[in-house]
C-alpha cells in the first residue's frame, strides 16, 4: 500500500470515528436539557443498537452484492448527513427518537464499509490496518476538543445544545463527498446468493458446542449490559458532578485506548487470553466504583480514574475477544463467528443495557434530582456477577504463543 493510499485511508478513519464522536458522547446531556427522563434517554441510544443489528443485513445485502463499498459509503453518509442535521432541529420525542433510528441506520454500516475498503487495498492487513485504524480513535479524540475548547468559545454550555449533532452532520456531509475519491471496492460476491444464516453468523452456532466458547458468548452478552451505562449516562453524570470540557476529558479514554493497545503484545504473553479478559470485566467493576464513589469536590482523581480505564475496558475485553474468536474458529466461519459476537455486543447486549440503564436512572431519580452513586453501583456489581461467573466456568484453552502473534489484527 503506497503512502498515498494509506493518507487517504487515515483520513477516512478520521472522518469517520470524529462524527460518532462528535454527537455520541454529548447526546445524554442534551436531551436532559430538553427534558428527557433516564428512560428516554435510554431508548435514543437504543437507536444505535438498532443501527448495529441492521448494519450486516445492509452490508451483505447491498454492499457485498450490487454496489461498490465507497459507493454505499458515500451514499448512507451524505443521507445520514442530512436525517442527522433534521434530528439537531427536533424537539418532540417522538420525532427524535424517529430520527435516531433512521440516523444509526445509515451510520452503522459504514463502520463495517470502511474496513472493507481499508483491506481491499492492503497488502498486509495485519500490520498495516492498525496504521490506519488508530487514526479513528484520533478521530474520536479530536471530536471532544473542538466541542469543547473549539466551540464552547462560541456557544454557552456547548455540551448541552445540539450543535455537537451539527458538527457530526456537517462532517458526515465531508466524508460522504470524499468517499467517492476512494480506492475502488467492488462487490465480492455479486451473483452469489447470501442467505439469512449468512447474515446472522449463525454458522457460528456450531462453536458453541465448545464449552470455553459458549461461556465467552454469554459473558460478552452479559458484560455489554453494564457497558450501556457509561455510554449513555456518563457525560451527563460528569457534568452535573461539576466537571468542566467534559466531551474533551472523556476523550482521555480514547488516548488510554490508544496506550494500551501498544502494550498489548507484551500482556498477551504473560497473561494469555483468560486473564487478559478477566482483567477488562474488571475494570469495568473498577470504573463504576469509582465513579460511585468519586466526588467532584473531594475525590476528583476517583471521576479521572474511571475515565482512564476505558483503555483496559475496551482493549482488554473486546479486541482480545477479537482475537480468541480468531484463534477458535476455523478460517471457512470465522468472518460469521466475528459478526456473531458483534451480533451479542453491539447489538443485543447494549440494546439491553440502554434499556436498562435509562429505567435505573428514573428509578433513583426523585424531584429531578439524580442519586449519582446509587445509579453507578448498579452496573458495578452486575459487572461483579459477570466477571466471577466468567472465572469460575472459562478455561483458556488456546496457545498463549499463538496469541502473542495477534494483537495487531484489528
Amino acid at each position: 500500500m503506497s503512502a498515498s493510499v494509506h493518507a487517504r485511508l487515515s483520513a477516512m478513519m478520521f472522518i469517520q470515528f470524529f462524527i460518532w464522536g462528535a454527537w455520541f458522547v454529548t447526546l445524554g446531556t442534551y436531551l436532559a436539557r430538553l427534558g428527557f427522563g433516564g428512560a428516554d434517554i435510554g431508548f435514543a441510544y437504543l437507536t444505535n443498537n438498532i443501527g448495529a443489528m441492521v448494519a450486516p443485513f445492509l452490508v451483505g445485502m447491498v454492499a457485498d452484492r450490487f454496489f461498490s463499498s465507497e459507493k454505499l459509503l458515500g451514499v448512507l453518509h451524505i443521507c445520514g448527513a442530512l436525517m442527522l442535521f433534521i434530528v439537531s432541529d427536533l424537539v418532540a420525542q417522538s420525532a427524535i427518537i424517529i430520527g435516531l433510528v433512521l440516523y444509526n441506520i445509515c451510520y452503522m454500516p459504514t463502520l463495517a464499509l470502511v474496513n472493507s475498503v481499508s483491506f481491499g487495498v492492503m497488502n498486509t492487513p495485519d500490520t498495516e490496518f492498525p496504521k490506519v485504524r488508530v487514526w479513528g480513535t484520533l478521530g474520536w479524540i479530536a471530536a471532544g476538543l473542538v466541542i469543547s475548547f473549539g466551540l464552547s468559545g462560541f456557544v454557552s454550555d456547548v455540551e448541552a445544545t445540539s450543535v455537537p449533532m451539527k458538527l457530526a452532520a456537517g462532517a458526515s456531509l465531508l466524508l460522504g463527498l470524499y468517499s467517492f475519491t476512494l480506492p475502488s471496492t467492488p462487490p465480492q460476491n455479486a451473483g452469489s446468493k447470501t442467505t439469512m444464516r449468512d447474515l446472522l453468523g449463525l454458522d457460528a452456532l456450531a462453536l458453541l458446542k465448545d464449552r470455553s466458547f459458549a461461556v465467552f458468548a454469554l459473558c460478552s452478552l452479559l458484560v455489554s449490559i453494564p457497558l450501556a451505562f457509561y455510554y449513555a449516562f456518563t457525560n451527563l453524570f460528569l457534568n452535573e458532578a461539576g466537571m468542566s470540557s467534559v466531551a474533551a476529558t472523556m476523550s482521555l479514554g480514547q488516548a488510554s485506548e490508544v496506550f494500551f493497545m501498544v502494550l498489548m503484545p507484551l500482556l498477551f504473553v504473560r497473561l494469555g487470553v483468560k486473564w487478559m479478559l478477566l482483567a477488562g470485566m474488571l475494570a469495568w467493576v473498577l470504573r463504576y466504583a469509582l465513579f460511585a464513589a468519586g466526588d467532584w469536590e473531594t475525590a476528583s482523581w476517583m471521576l479521572y480514574g474511571g475515565i482512564l480505564l476505558h483503555g483496559i475496558c475496551y482493549d482488554f475485553f473486546f479486541v482480545t475477544g477479537q482475537i480468541y474468536v480468531d484463534q477458535k474458529a476455523d478460517k471457512s466461519i470465522r468472518a460469521s463467528a466475528q459478526g456473531f459476537i458483534a451480533m451479542l455486543t453491539y447489538g443485543v447486549g447494549l440494546a439491553i443495557g440502554s434499556v436498562l440503564a435509562g429505567a435505573t436512572v428514573d428509578y433513583f431519580t426523585a424531584e429531578g434530582v439524580k442519586d449519582w452513586p446509587s445509579i453507578w453501583w448498579v452496573p458495578c456489581i452486575f459487572a461483579a456477577f459477570v466477571a466471577l461467573l466468567f472465572q469460575v466456568t472459562f478455561k483458556d484453552d488456546t496457545k498463549r504463543e499463538k496469541a502473542a502473534e495477534v494483537p495487531a489484527r484489528p
